[in-house]
């Protein structure tokens, strides 16, 4: 069986119909080897559809602009070269002539050439689209891999054109980023309280993952910190952006535009829920009148676990057995003394668990104190309770920065309401570690990282088709929904 394809056109302008042979092929008797169309043959067809259709569209555009628009001349012929377009199916070469202008009317050029005009990117829309998405997902060599197996490009398709137009791709977004703004608040309480009853609280959590710096000199040197985060509403789908902190200098405004884009209302309730580092404490400020901003308590939770966990050995080890200078003017009874309020140490970490659970930041401030006091005769005794001492300090240091943001989380916990950054643990997990650290061994730039991951985020929110389609209104319905592979990312 012999099988030919054919490409019929029909120009605009009532000329003859015109028919292309763009493929052909035999084929034998039916089998699973010899089935319908094979990965090579369906290149060779997309691509000389591809060459055909472009073809004779450059035909017409030469055709439309071959004279003067003001007084009919035709223009007159410069020289004649090649432009190069690169598409999802092929790599296309197509004469390009440049013509002079008519002396009719002044141009600030002298000639011009119609298709460099007509495709000035010299890329398609859906390619960049294409690789923009994979590059969110995968790796940049795996993305041009992948594009390469499975279309017909027409040429080599390289990791660093990837990643090159990836980043184009974002610095365009970053382009239509607004001005940083100290507040984002507008309007007085008489004009919010005429705004339509606004929906649950919007639950935001932030949080920061590391990745290595491409200036490091070995793996444990050389570390940046990712800000990222994720805005749940009660109903709706949850939104995640990210950006590099030394390298970004508008994250209220990023932050501001998810939550504006999830219909943020000047009278609805929003809970930032962060880990209460100094990078994301202001990030909240000034966003929404009605913000709160609470520490997550699962910090708080890990760094008791961790003192609990040091507090356990000093506690079950006889200070009579570590005399030394440090205890000179100390007798028998007043070691005894010692370890036994060393003893009561992981009981008394108990207690400021409990403070800081029903949000009694005073008593579980005083507490610390207290613990302090008592292990500041220790530190001599060993490193174990010099480091002891120095966890708890930190620690009591963390409290005092966020005092403002412990709530009663007892009562919070019993209401329904979020008490805990998981969203954003796992968002970090999801956005970051996924594509940038887990058995990745590439290091990043801030700036490529910050780009990649504008990239990343608009594909794991199913947005990125949408902003090409406000690029590109010709691609309405050329876009397919990414819902599936962005939620599987």
């Amino acid at each position: 069986m012999k099988v030919t394809v054919s490409v019929s056109i029909q120009p605009d302008d009532n000329a003859p119909t015109v028919v292309h042979e763009v493929l052909s092929l035999d084929r034998g008797a039916l089998a699973p080897d010899t089935v319908g169309l094979h990965l090579d043959e369906a290149k060779d067809l997309l691509a000389g559809v591809q060459q055909t259709i472009v073809a004779e569209q450059a035909r017409a555009v030469l055709a439309d602009r071959t004279a003067c628009p003001s007084c009919g001349a035709p223009h007159r012929h410069k020289d004649s070269r090649e432009i190069v377009v690169r598409t999802l199916f092929g790599t296309l070469r197509l004469p390009s002539p440049r013509w002079w202008h008519c002396p009719c009317s002044s141009q600030q050029a002298r000639t011009f050439s119609p298709l460099a005009e007509a495709l000035a990117d010299r890329a398609t829309p859906e390619l960049l689209y294409l690789e923009a998405k994979f590059s969110g997902l995968i790796s940049y060599g795996l993305s041009a891999k992948l594009l390469a197996d499975v279309l017909p490009l027409g040429r080599p398709l390289h990791a660093t054109a990837v990643r090159l137009h990836t980043q184009a791709v974002a610095q365009r977004l970053e382009g239509e980023l607004g001005p940083e703004q100290w507040s984002f608040i507008e309007g007085c309480p008489r004009d919010w309280e005429e705004l339509p009853r606004p929906d649950l609280p919007l639950v935001v959590g932030l949080d920061g993952g590391f990745v290595h710096c491409a200036h490091q000199r070995s793996r444990r040197d050389g570390w940046f910190e990712v800000i990222v985060g994720k805005s749940t509403p009660h109903e709706g789908a949850a939104k995640c952006f990210g950006y590099v902190a030394t390298y970004d200098d508008r994250p209220k405004r990023r932050l501001y535009e998810v939550l504006a884009g999830q219909g943020m209302q000047e009278n609805q309730t929003v809970t930032f829920i962060t880990d209460g580092a100094d990078d994301v404490r202001d990030l909240p400020l000034w966003l929404n009148p009605g913000a709160e901003h609470l520490l997550d308590w699962f910090h708080i939770t890990m760094r008791l676990t961790v003192l609990r966990q040091m507090a356990k050995g000093p506690a079950s080890t006889s200070l009579l057995d570590r005399r030394g200078p440090w205890c000179e003017d100390l007798d028998d009874e007043d070691l005894r003394h010692l370890h036994q309020d060393l003893a009561r140490v992981p009981h008394q970490l108990e207690r400021l668990k409990w403070f800081l659970w029903h949000g009694n930041v005073f008593r579980a401030l005083q507490l610390t104190d207290d613990l302090l006091f008592d292990l500041e005769a220790l530190a001599g005794a060993g490193s174990e309770y010099a480091k002891l001492h120095q966890t708890l300090e930190e620690f009591g240091g963390y409290i005092r920065a966020n005092a403002a943001s412990i709530p009663n989380y007892g009562e919070r916990y019993r209401a329904g309401e979020a008490i805990s950054s998981s969203i954003a643990e796992s968002v970090v997990n999801q956005v970051v570690a996924k594509r940038m650290v887990k058995q990745q061994q590439m290091r990043w730039t801030p700036r490529g990282a910050h780009l990649l991951l504008q990239v990343r985020t608009r594909v794991l929110n199913d947005e990125l088709a949408d902003v090409f389609r406000r690029w590109h209104p010709g691609l309405t319905h050329t876009l397919p929904e990414q819902q599936e592979l962005g939620t599987a990312a």
